[in-house]
């Protein structure tokens, strides 16, 4: 971070937030990026061309929306935050860049507009529920930072610690790969933990929605009682899977003949594969639901 663009980005940020008054919360995931090296390195990841559409959430003051607009065919920006927006609308202006759409909206309450890539520093406060938002929408990759630990948890491992629901949801999804880790010295504020840059590019999905669907309500239920025993978990996370209550879904449990589906019921959540869960949604969707 000692190079000179790094210094140059730096002072560039600092300045600007001095200028307008603007302390940053870190509570609202506004840690914004002053390495320069990582900053090109992050937009270099994208592969941005002249045909490129591309999302940002949470565009802060433009650190990365600014290089992006001026390869891209357009940027679409999004940030909560009214008086960064405002900022952000001034730079835009001044460096005559009228390829960006800026959003001044919370990124999970609206439709994104169409886009084919995302290039995005998250706010770390929204890493989850954003990523299974962009779960729901057909594009060709995604370069996304996360704190360290979250992208751990992206490629988990089947029994291991980082092993998640994310992860298995990612699994037929998208193809998920570390491009680099960024140190906390690169941001101000400065972050107790470090980032990753995360590639996402979404594998072609041989499920059908319906299946997926039911995929997904089971992920969710598993995952809330991942070291429980399968049979457990689903019946303290009935809710998301069945409308059936608790000793209902006690009885069709216990009446279930396939020896293979009984075999799973006894194993923990953490070792299961994605394909097993799968196996499981499929086979006890209509035992639940009929």
């Amino acid at each position: 971070m000692n190079s000179k663009g790094s210094e140059s980005l730096s002072k560039t940020t600092k300045s600007i937030l001095d200028k307008n008054g603007i302390r940053l919360n870190k509570n609202l995931g506004q840690n914004y990026l002053i390495d320069q090296n990582k900053r090109d390195q992050i937009i270099n990841f994208g592969n941005i061309t002249k045909d490129d559409v591309v999302l940002e959430i949470g565009s802060g003051i433009g650190t990365l929306t600014i290089e992006l607009a001026k390869r891209a065919k357009e940027v679409i920006a999004i940030e909560q935050d009214s008086n960064i927006c405002k900022i952000l609308s001034r730079r835009l202006k001044e460096e005559k860049i009228d390829n960006v759409e800026l959003i001044n909206e919370d990124a999970l309450k609206i439709e994104f507009p169409k886009f084919n890539k995302i290039v995005s520093n998250l706010p770390y406060q929204i890493s989850s529920p954003i990523t299974f938002e962009f779960l729901d929408y057909d594009f060709d990759l995604a370069v996304l930072m996360y704190q360290k630990e979250f992208a751990l948890r992206m490629n988990g491992e089947v029994g291991s610690k980082n092993y998640s629901r994310l992860a298995a949801m990612l699994y037929f999804k998208c193809n998920v790969e570390k491009l680099t880790d960024v140190s906390c010295e690169s941001f101000i504020p400065k972050p107790k933990v470090d980032s990753t840059v995360i590639k996402l590019t979404p594998k072609e999905l041989t499920l059908t929605n319906e299946d997926f669907e039911c995929y997904s309500n089971f992920t969710k239920a598993l995952f809330q009682h991942r070291n429980k025993k399968i049979r457990n978990a689903l019946i303290d996370s009935r809710h998301i899977v069945s409308n059936l209550d608790k000793k209902e879904i006690k009885k069709r449990l216990n009446s279930i003949e396939n020896e293979e589906l009984i075999e799973y019921l006894t194993k923990r959540v953490i070792v299961l594969t994605p394909e097993e869960i799968l196996f499981i949604s499929k086979e006890l969707n209509p035992i639940f639901n009929d």
